[in-house]
């Protein structure tokens, strides 16, 4: 169908990784963007000692490594909220994450543009399905935001497509025959449902609106599922849930600004640190307190959140893991099981099969007329989640694309389609 290199890319920026995808005959369609490998993860790291900016990979290294500085990471859940336009301190200045992400963004196009050997002035940005659940303003402010972004690092054409779409692109060139797919793309911040007629003989068209029968979503993803286990287990050996003197349990806002990727930064903040004060001055467990504030103190919140990433990655596929928190406190740590990820993420996996139960309804399909269910999305890979919506779907056979690349390259297809 595409028999020469598309002047187009299609951009998957997301809230853990990110990729872009290029069509050109007789090369892979995604680009490579950091040492090799076609995925950059989300993340910028500002180094204070050295005056450097450094993305990806080497963002987490350099702040694993232990240079002074700040990193952020989950830029994309800034979108659609009122942090966007707030400010942050980084290497003494103050910097709003709007500007954050612009570098981001303007990081990668640089990326993808030395990759592909040209230059990209057009483009197809992923979306979820809701940037923002049940505010529909709040969803078109964070889709202008981010269209404001991209034009201002130089995309002077760009559009948007859902991102299960996306995928649906990419798995469709795999098909010999016609089929009704359920796309699940569970990323880092949301999950997004498409149900889709797909075949070879469609794909060839340029109008497919026919064949979307619905879409749907909910603002969970995988770093909803860090977050939770963090609560559970990890926070607990810091104090969360712990009594004050006078019996009540301890306030727990500064728990859950650590346990949140995008919001850990404001957990360094003045005011954060009078919170901190306050609560420790009414706290009846300071064993517990001490170790948070050197949490705080060594700035090591992205550390934790690390861990605890690395715990549910375990997690998925073995019945129990240790969370070795040793570096922050010698000895700390706990045993994780599998039964306390499923118990910790329950209420997330809920309300994610509701989201897929209602598509269903809203697309008048039977639950066993679904032939495929195509994971994708690095959030997909945790078991609970995936076993709870094969289970709302009886017949449909479970298969799983590039869980980080199937979007950006089903993105690169629909860009040659729209821009040539």
């Amino acid at each position: 169908m595409f028999d020469a290199p598309s002047r187009a890319c299609g951009v998957d920026f997301g809230t853990s990784n990110s990729t872009v995808g290029h069509l050109r005959p007789g090369a892979e369609t995604l680009l490579t963007l950091e040492g090799g490998r076609q995925t950059l993860p989300s993340a910028v790291f500002f180094n204070a000692d050295e005056g450097s900016t450094h993305f990806g990979r080497d963002a987490m290294a350099q702040y694993l490594e232990g240079y002074e500085g700040r990193l952020v990471r989950a830029l994309k859940s800034l979108l659609g909220s009122s942090l966007i336009d707030a400010m942050t301190e980084v290497a003494g200045r103050s910097l709003a994450f709007r500007e954050l992400l612009t570098t981001f963004i303007g990081e990668l196009k640089r990326r993808a543009e030395t990759a592909a050997g040209r230059p990209f002035d057009c483009a197809v940005f992923g979306r979820p399905v809701f940037f923002v659940d049940g505010k529909p303003e709040a969803d078109k402010q964070a889709e202008n935001t981010l269209a404001e972004i991209a034009r201002a690092v130089g995309f002077r054409e760009l559009s948007f497509q859902f991102e299960p779409i996306g995928a649906a692109f990419h798995y469709e060139r795999s098909l010999q025959r016609e089929e009704l797919v359920l796309i699940a793309d569970i990323g880092g911040g949301t999950a997004d449902f498409s149900l889709v007629r797909l075949s070879p003989e469609r794909a060839q068209r340029s109008e497919r609106r026919d064949d979307l029968l619905a879409n749907g979503g909910v603002h969970i993803g995988g770093t909803d599922f860090d977050r939770a286990l963090n609560l559970a287990c990890a926070m607990p050996l810091l104090g969360l849930g712990s009594r004050t003197l006078n019996g009540a349990i301890l306030p727990s806002q500064l728990y859950y600004q650590l346990a949140t990727w995008h919001t850990i930064p404001l957990a360094y903040s003045r005011a954060a640190w009078t919170d901190f004060q306050q609560i420790y001055r009414m706290s009846a467990e300071r064993d517990k307190l001490d170790r948070l504030s050197r949490l705080i103190d060594q700035r090591a919140g992205h550390w934790l959140a690390l861990q605890v990433e690395e715990a549910k990655i375990a997690l998925s596929g073995a019945a129990t893991t240790r969370l070795d928190l040793g570096e922050l406190w010698a000895g700390l740590g706990t045993e994780i099981g599998h039964a306390d990820f499923a118990a910790a993420t329950d209420e997330l996996v809920t309300r994610v099969a509701q989201t897929v139960s209602e598509l269903l309804v809203q697309a008048c399909v039977p639950a066993d007329a679904v032939d495929t269910i195509f994971f994708t999305g690095g959030g997909s890979g945790v078991p609970q989640l995936r076993a709870q919506i094969a289970a709302l779907l009886p017949e449909a056979r479970a298969c799983e694309g590039d869980l980080f690349g199937s979007i950006g390259a089903g993105l690169a297809v629909e860009a040659a389609r729209r821009y040539g």
